[in-house]
């Protein structure tokens, strides 16, 4: 069948992105799902800064490649194997597919797959090679999703089913957005009421990570960012308290606040300045966790005396260290619940054909979560 697709052809393009226009919208060709595949049309995508890194070329990957991995829609058709789904049914993606046999997989740590992040490197899905083509030959795929598209082909490794009643735009979110952030928080860290937060980037991670600590009962609830929008955006998410990242004393600031430091320090910027500056919140004996992404050349240097000493530590989350068919229901429930406000990270919605522009809102830090949709 012919789609849509929006597709890379080359990285580190010059800014304005409205101007350069880096993702072009060309008519693909997409192959029916194979075994354990299933077609699905898009109806929501959001803009992500691993989308965005992809662009500039912070975090490269196999070229031709069609972009976007934070989606939801609606199965079209189903592959041999797939038995339990149905054409209609409203799915979410994750873009770390879990073939369920590894050893991370079969320990319960399905973020950690060994064959699905060899699929994902490659631009391949789970299953090995490209359902995408051009006149040229095979387009990559994204993290197995390829979502910035009419319609993708996945493998059934990489959906969630959600209720019907769900908005779409609102659905697009868990699958990084929220699975991520939250789940830093919940999962990775495992913090319990009362205990002290802070963190680091307010975009839709960092923000939903503000979300899952309130939802978890933490206090105090420190947010950190260089934008004035963003962290009035975080006050109004409940009692959080917040330092501008680009005052000198921000670090001073959050140590007062927090009463020497904090117990866990989430840092959510990708960036090695913002992870030095969350180490440096924690307090003795706590945990600083990242989920930043920086250029793969990225290092930081610790000090061993004080991560010995002071017994502290540092731990790296991916997708929020989730099970994404148990943790998506369960932050969805929250969400219906009112504790997990996620619609409040909606910056807003805009067809395809805006999709380079959206990007420079991203890359300004303007935008929190800006959704294409179908």
């Amino acid at each position: 069948m012919k789609t849509i697709a929006a597709v890379l052809r080359t990285m580190g393009a010059a800014r304005p992105y409205a101007d350069s226009r880096p993702l072009s919208l060309e008519t693909v060709t997409l192959d029916p799902p194979g075994r354990d595949e299933v077609l699905v049309a898009i109806k929501a995508a959001g803009l992500c800064h691993s989308d965005l890194s992809v662009i500039n070329g912070d975090r490269p990957r196999p070229l031709p490649m069609a972009l976007g991995h934070e989606a939801a829609g609606v199965v079209e058709a189903l592959g041999p194997g797939v038995t339990d789904l149905e054409v209609g049914d409203h799915v979410v993606m994750v873009f770390m597919p879990s073939c369920g046999h590894c050893d991370p997989c079969a320990g319960g740590r399905p973020a950690l797959c060994e064959p699905g992040a060899a699929a994902n490197g490659k631009g391949e899905l789970l299953a090995g090679g490209r359902r995408l083509h051009d006149g040229d030959g095979d387009l990559n795929h994204h993290l197995g999703c390829s979502a910035f598209a009419g319609d993708a082909v996945v493998s059934r490794r990489s959906l969630v089913k959600v209720d019907r009643d769900l908005p779409f735009e609102h659905a697009a979110l868990f699958g990084c957005a929220v699975l991520t952030g939250v789940g830093a928080v919940v999962n990775t860290a495992r913090v319990k009421a009362g205990q002290s937060v802070v963190v680091v980037g307010l975009g839709g991670v960092g923000l939903s990570s503000v979300l899952g600590a309130l939802a978890a009962g933490a206090g105090p609830v420190i947010a950190v960012d260089l934008s004035e929008d963003k962290l009035a955006l975080a006050r109004s998410l409940g009692p959080v308290q917040t330092v501008n990242a680009a005052d000198p004393d921000a670090v001073d600031q959050v140590r007062a606040l927090t009463g020497g430091g904090a117990e866990f320090t989430f840092e959510m910027a990708g960036s090695v300045a913002a992870l030095e500056a969350a180490w440096r919140m924690t307090r003795r004996g706590g945990t600083t966790v990242t989920a930043g992404l920086p250029p793969p050349e990225a290092a930081l240097a610790v000090n061993i005396v004080q991560l010995v000493a002071e017994e502290r530590t540092l731990k790296g989350s991916y997708i929020g260290t989730c099970v994404p068919s148990r943790d998506i229901p369960r932050y969805v429930a929250l969400f219906r619940q009112g504790r997990l406000p996620v619609d409040r990270l909606l910056s807003g919605t805009i067809g395809l054909d805006g999709i380079n522009a959206a990007f420079d809102g991203l890359a300004d830090g303007r935008a929190v979560r800006t959704v294409v949709t179908f």
